[in-house]
């Protein structure tokens, strides 16, 4: 067996063993009289997840080589694992996490807008997978887009960098930060599988911006978790920010973007921005 970090906690054959002895037999319908060991038997884990028994009962021998992503999704169902102990089984098996999918339950968007709004000396929003802008703080309308101006359907952060005129006005370096948002748009939509589901924002983009679809024929792939933003804010100057992105617990399709001043003289043209934001609504 491996001896990563995360077998030498605990060993796949362990782990099988474990979760099948646990299960209720009667929960499935299996019940019929005394059974010497507790939980379900090996044969009936194996017919529940559709494998021969000889296989299976390698595989809890440690016997076995490494199971692939369906066979271990069957398993998961088969014994009835929860979403963590599904990721656990594939730190085991395959020494990586499962795809991360969308999430089906929603996390509380107000619980989410009150840690945006905490943020007073920071802009930061939430989005979404099609990286659509779900929730915003005030300093991210004044220096970032005023997200409450536009229809729900075009507050989405490609449609904003292509198919809109300030961006490109805002930003010294708008065709850097461009390619990187592209690289990382299709590195995000791949991780929660929803190639399908973006492809006509994708088709449109193409059609309405030779930039995009230029910049999205190159293919390149990558993280944007960190890095530098410069702006020039009309009317207020030039702000520099640094920002990074993470993960939203339970909800692997969302993210919050946090973008911090640089320095004090970027913190006084943030509060610039609020102050003039606030004072033209």
């Amino acid at each position: 067996m491996s001896t990563n970090n995360t077998s030498a906690l605990e060993t796949l054959p362990a782990f099988l063993r474990r979760c099948r002895e646990r299960l209720d037999p009667a929960a499935f319908g299996l019940g019929g009289g005394k059974r010497r060991t507790p939980g379900l038997r090996r044969e009936e884990v194996a017919q529940r997840a559709n494998a021969s028994v000889t296989w299976y009962t390698w595989l809890e021998q440690g016997r076995e080589g490494t199971p692939s992503a369906d066979m271990l999704d069957r398993l998961s169902r088969a014994l009835a694992l929860s979403a963590d102990e599904r990721e656990h089984l594939f730190l085991l098996a395959q020494h990586r996490p499962p795809s991360v999918g969308r999430a089906t339950a929603q996390p509380s968007m107000g619980k989410l807008q009150g840690v945006l709004d905490s943020l007073s000396g920071a802009a930061a929003f939430i989005k979404n997978h099609r990286w659509d802008v779900l929730a915003w703080n005030e300093p991210a309308l004044a220096v970032l887009t005023d997200y409450t101006a536009l229809p729900l359907d075009q507050r989405n952060i490609l449609e904003i960098l292509f198919c809109r005129s300030e961006p490109r006005a805002r930003l010294p370096m708008w065709e850097v930060d461009a390619r990187a948002a592209i690289a990382a748009f299709r590195r995000d939509v791949a991780r929660v599988g929803a190639g399908g589901e973006v492809q006509p924002l994708i088709s449109s983009l193409m059609g309405r911006s030779e930039c995009f679809r230029r910049f999205w024929d190159e293919g390149i792939v990558a993280t944007l978790a960190e890095g530098r933003k410069i702006a020039v804010l009309p009317r207020i100057g030039r702000i520099n920010l640094d920002y990074t992105a993470f993960g939203v617990e339970g909800a692997p399709h969302l993210s919050m973007v946090v973008y911090t001043p640089v320095s004090d003289s970027d913190r006084a043209v943030l509060e610039a921005a609020v102050a003039a934001h606030r004072s033209a609504r």
